[in-house]
């Protein structure tokens, strides 16, 4: 049986050494859950892009060490906003708009998944900082947890690590590497878990019936060798993509 291809942009135009160690964690990911990842290079032409990403079936987009133009969701850059990285910008909104076309199944991380909420038209918060949980703990396992709505598709996925259950909702251990966060989700996108400690959206999802799309703010790709729940986050993505079929034309 032929792999489903998944397309991976490169995180980021700026930062090789970067793009080298992150983009193959997300690639493993994808290859022991039974796909092939494709990498989508930063800086090509439109038409170039998209006669690479036609043939997949799938779009993965992954973390970066850049920040998303707030001018896309209508504010100022603050001091602590990063650059954005308009290749990566230009690429992922490429592969959105085609995901969105074909119902293609998305899986976005971290920075992705900030990309995935503008793109929908929500807003972000520019910089947590809040008193409660640091959100960028690079290199942490297990940074806080996760507040998961058990009958949502994240929660579902996170039962398979048999996490307790707190005040109706799952309580998934996660890892954390972000300042930035969703403020307002983005059309057809609804929050499926939160920040246990002070309410930080950690996942969006596409509503059932809709073609699979997940957001998760966390780093799932780092802990694929010890995480039940993340190792279903992308054995679910690649079966999705394994089970996708071009939306039929009309015809006039």
């Amino acid at each position: 049986m032929t792999k489903p291809r998944i397309a991976i942009p490169v995180p980021t135009q700026s930062d090789a050494d970067y793009n080298d160690r992150s983009w193959q964690q997300y690639a493993s990911a994808v290859e022991r859950s039974g796909g092939e990842p494709v990498p989508v290079p930063l800086g090509e032409p439109p038409a170039v892009t998209a006669r690479l990403i036609a043939d997949c079936q799938a779009v993965l987009l992954p973390g970066s060490p850049a920040d998303v133009n707030p001018q896309k969701y209508g504010q100022e850059p603050i001091p602590e906003c990063a650059p954005p990285d308009l290749a990566r910008e230009n690429v992922d909104e490429l592969l959105l708009q085609d995901a969105h076309n074909m119902g293609k199944p998305i899986l976005t991380i971290c920075f992705g998944t900030q990309m995935l909420n503008v793109w929908r038209g929500g807003t972000l918060i520019q910089h947590l900082a809040g008193p409660q949980v640091e959100h960028r703990q690079r290199g942490v396992a297990v940074a806080h947890t996760a507040a998961v709505a058990p009958e949502s598709l994240v929660g579902h996925l996170a039962s398979e690590e048999h996490v307790p259950e707190q005040a109706g909702f799952l309580t998934l251990p996660v890892n954390s590497s972000h300042h930035q966060a969703i403020e307002t989700p983005g059309d057809g996108l609804r929050v499926s878990a939160r920040s246990s400690d002070d309410g930080v959206v950690e996942a969006v999802e596409s509503a059932p019936g809709q073609p699979f799309v997940v957001g998760v703010q966390w780093h799932p790709e780092r802990t694929f060798d010890e995480s039940a729940a993340s190792r279903a986050l992308f054995h679910r993505f690649v079966e999705e993509a394994a089970a996708w079929t071009p939306r039929p034309t009309s015809s006039s």
